[in-house]
């Protein structure tokens, strides 16, 4: 009996030790991997970097790409990321409004996940996602021009 609970506590011990930590994944990317590899994946993507928009030694980075709607803000420290934010470019509030709620469900689907909506007007929404790797929030604020981001930051 003596063994046959220490064989079971060895196998408890040993699949809590060999679980790998959980990573969030960005558009088929994992936020885990060295920014540098990061980086070049998305550049082999299209996205260009705004030198006169990003730090001199790349810890806060603004990416564009002219094929779409949005350009990317990427902050790292030592060599991991930390924080990716889409900010959307669009001219009314009633396309942002349809994307966040796009989005949104996506979101929910993809993670399986109820989002928190500690902000759910007309014109300000907030849905905000959990998961073993980090939080994903999309904010939605029409005020004076329209404003979209999908911030994902990593635990």
């Amino acid at each position: 009996m003596k063994k046959i609970f220490l064989a079971v506590v060895a196998f408890v011990m040993l699949c809590a030790c060999s679980s790998e930590p959980q990573y969030l994944n960005y558009r088929g990317l994992s936020m885990g991997m060295p920014f540098k590899a990061f980086f070049d994946s998305l550049t082999n993507r299209g996205f260009a970097i705004d030198s006169a928009r990003s730090d001199s030694d790349l810890t806060n980075v603004v990416m564009r790409n002219p094929g779409e709607l949005y350009h990317l803000v990427l902050a790292q420290q030592h060599d991991t990321l930390k924080m990716l934010q889409e900010t959307y470019e669009l001219s009314t509030n009633d396309s942002t409004r349809n994307l966040w709620q796009q989005i949104r469900d996506g979101l929910e689907k993809e993670l399986d996940a109820w989002p928190n909506c500690p902000v759910l007007g007309d014109d300000h929404k907030v849905a905000k996602f959990e998961t073993d790797g980090g939080f994903i929030t999309v904010t939605l604020k029409n005020t004076y021009t329209p404003t979209l981001n999908v911030l994902y930051q990593t635990k």
